[in-house]
Parts: structure tokens; sequence; C-alpha cells
């Protein structure tokens, strides 16, 4: 063999062997640091081999503009898991944690992106993936996607869910971003029951609180007329103009409350993403002392001012005529949408509305707001809810009905799609107890025909 060709081959052999070498023990250390730019970025948005994670509070994801960046969201295409789940309380978190990674796609046999401004959170998250195995990491730090002109996406009604620091600083005598324009606002701690079921305990400070049952009063708990709602918003003094944060320890009762006041006409309500778990967890103290509302004249409008919001059986009904634009969505547990249990203690008949969808695609959980929530108890990057009713054969250009027993749960949902932009959607407020107390409506069980 020609010495020159021989030398060749044998400088080839080493460099490529060298470079395995060098790959397979870069991969085999902790996390490198942040050496991606934002045009490899950019790339492995792209590159199915690749994946590319927001690892800041859901807040941020959403939009809300934090860590001195004038612009809120996240970068489109990414998915997100947050520094902040890794303490969570529960003996079982890594398991649920990996629960999630699944759910969201993030393999380790992928190369990894995890982003953030603080670099303290991509290092907690790297450091965790780390001990799970995931070897293929890398960091990015996300000012150089806006120093490099990169945009971000964010949800078009993303105010609607505040973050704990944004109601701290309003506690304080603050406006900040999205409240320039307030020029009254209330904190409101809502729950079934009186006083003591949660507030007494503790809540934000300066809450004052109510009770779901003067709005929908037993003993069947559907939505009060027009005339009880009315009253309703005089004795709480609640007013067309008033800007209302809503929180509680039951984060459903807040969207509850929070789709009757816009459906009644208060146009800025808002609600604590995460519930007063999320206020405990960003280390702000609650309070016990006790708040009356200030009673009103009127609300400043006729009731309801928002109509579509809420929709009654016979529109239901009407719609259901017309599947090429309308889907009722069922958010109840699987069980309760095959008749296997009423779901509630009050009420007994099994079944589901003829023609509805199950919207949680494959979920067969005991809590059928696990698919719409993260592990903190706020909303779940939207992207993965879309996939599911895709899966679940969900059109999501069509009118979204969302129902469940009594309106709780589907209120927590129609509030997510709200705030993701899905405008064209409602309430069916009464739900399956409501459609089912009517001997002369059909009802089917077992599986799906």
């Amino acid at each position: 063999m020609n010495p020159n060709i021989f030398a060749a081959l044998v400088f080839h052999l080493l460099t490529a062997w060298t470079a395995a070498c060098f790959e397979s023990v870069a991969w085999a250390q902790e996390p490198a640091g942040d050496q991606m730019t934002r045009q490899q970025v950019k790339q492995a948005l792209v590159d199915p081999d690749w994946i590319v994670v927001d690892t800041r509070t859901p807040d941020a994801f959403n939009g809300w503009p934090l860590d001195g960046i004038m612009q809120g969201g996240h970068i489109p295409g990414s998915v997100d898991f947050s520094a902040r789940w890794l303490n969570l309380p529960g003996a079982d978190l890594t398991q649920r944690l990996q629960q999630v990674l699944a759910a969201k796609g993030i393999d380790a046999t992928d190369n990894v992106v995890l982003y953030s401004i603080q670099a303290s959170e991509r290092e907690q998250v790297a450091k965790f993936l780390h001990d799970l195995g995931y070897q293929k990491v890398h960091l990015f730090d996300l000012q150089r996607w806006l120093d490099g002109g990169g945009q971000l996406e964010n949800y078009p009604q993303y105010q609607r869910l505040v973050p704990p620091w944004i109601v701290k600083q309003l506690i304080d005598g603050q406006l900040p971003t999205t409240f320039e324009k307030s020029t009254r606002v209330k904190f409101v701690e809502v729950s079934w029951g009186d006083a003591d079921a949660s507030y007494t305990k503790g809540h934000v400070p300066g809450s004052f609180h109510v009770n779901t049952d003067h709005f929908e009063p037993p003993p069947k708990w559907y939505l009060g007329d027009r005339q009880l709602l009315t009253q309703f918003a005089a004795d709480y003094g609640f007013q067309e103009d008033d800007t209302v944060i809503i929180s509680g320890a039951d984060v459903t009762a807040s969207y509850r409350l929070c789709v009757v006041l816009l459906y009644m006409g208060i146009a800025d309500v808002r609600v604590l993403n995460g519930g007063l778990a999320a206020w405990q967890q960003a280390g702000y103290d609650v309070e016990t002392r006790t708040y009356l509302p200030h009673k009103s004249q009127s609300l400043g409008a006729t009731v309801p001012r928002r109509q579509e919001m809420i929709i009654d059986i016979q529109q239901v009904k009407t719609a259901m005529r017309d599947p090429q634009r309308f889907s009722l969505i069922d958010t109840r547990t699987w069980a309760e949408f095959q008749g296997e249990t009423s779901g509630y203690q009050y009420h007994s008949h099994k079944g589901r509305i003829p023609g509805s969808i199950y919207g949680q695609g494959n979920f067969r959980g005991p809590n059928s707001l696990t698919p719409y929530r993260n592990l903190d108890q706020t909303m779940r990057n939207f992207s993965e809810v879309k996939a599911i009713w895709t899966q679940a054969g969900i059109d999501t250009k069509k009118h979204l009905c969302f129902l469940c027993g009594g309106g709780w749960r589907a209120a927590e949902v129609l509030m997510y799609a709200q705030v993701a932009g899905m405008e064209n959607s409602s309430l069916y407020s009464d739900g399956w107890i409501g459609w089912s107390n009517d001997p002369e409506n059909p009802i089917e069980s077992g599986p799906v025909k």
C-alpha cells in the first residue's frame, strides 16, 4: 500500500475514534455550560431527535414577563417542565415527575435543551434529569434568544391567570402590567360553604369570602336565575368595572365563580393560577383576618351581560342539531361518562348525553381535570390539551360547549380554553345533573356507539 494513503487512513481512523470517545465522555458527565446558540436552538425545534424545554414557571410560559425581560411567553414549539415542580410535596414526587416527562415526550434518548433566564432553574432541572439517566442534556440562556431578535409566543388571554407575585404587587398598592386601567381591585376567596370551610384557616390578604351556595343555591345547586344573580352582585358589592382576583384552596371553585362573574357582566375577572397553594409555595403569608364585602346598589349592568358564556338546556338541544358547528364536550370522569357511577352522592342518574364527546382522550383516572393541570394545579401547556382533544376526535374549529355534573369542572376547562384564545366556547352549567333530572331527556351509557 502506498505509504501516503496508509498514513491518511490511519489519521482518519484516529480522528474518528477520538471524536467518538470525546462525545461519549461528554454525555457521561454533568450537563455542560450554556454553550448553545440561538441558531442551534432553532434547528433543535425542527429536529425529531431534539426537544426544547422551558424550565421557568408556568406563568412565564403562559405570557407574564418575568426576570426583567420585556416580553413574556415561551419559545414557539417548546414544551415546559418547571424547576418549581421539583420542590412540590409528596413522597411519590419523583414518580409523578417521570409521568410528566413521559406525557410531554421528554425522553432520555433525545437531546434535551433546557432554557430559562435564571441559570439556577435550568441547572436544577438538568441535575434532576441527569440523576434519572438522561445524558444528552444541553443548557440555553433565553436571553440569547431575545438578544438575537427571537420572539416569544404567549396565550392571547394569559392575563386571566395571575401569578402570585403579581397579586402581591396589587396588595402592596402597585398596578403591574395588564392592570394599568384597573380602577378598583377586589380580592375574593371562594369555597362551597361558609367562611369556616377554608377562609378562616387562611387566605390571600385582603380577601373577602364568597359562598358558592349564594349563586347556586341548594338543594339542586343549579346556577341562579337573573333575579338571584342580581341580588348576589348587590350583596357582595360587585360592580361591572371591578377588577376581581379570585383565589381559594379549591381552584375549581375559583374557576366556577370566575365564569359566573364574567357571565353576569364584570369585564375583568382573573384567577390566581394554582390557587392558595401557589401563593404559599411562592413564600407569601396567608391571613386569617375576616373582611366583609361592601354592598352595592347594583352591578351597573343588566344581568346577565355575557349570555353567550353560559347556555341552557334548550340552547344545547338546538345547537346539537348542527354537529358540523357545535360539539358538546363532557369533562367528567370516564366512569361517569360510561354510566358506571353518577359521580355525586346527591344524584343517582348515571350515563351521558347522547352525542356528547368524552374530552379527556385515553385518560381513565379518578380526577377528570388531571389532563388539564400541571402538578402544581396550574394550567397545563395547552398544546398538549389540544393533542388530547385531537385524539378524542374534537374539532377545535367548532363551537365547544363544556359540561360536567354541575358546572364546576367544566368551568375550569372553559377558562383554560379561553385563555388559549378559544373564544368560540361556552358552558352548559346545569350539566349532566340538569339533563338527567328531566325524564323526557334521552340518556346513554356503556361503550360509545
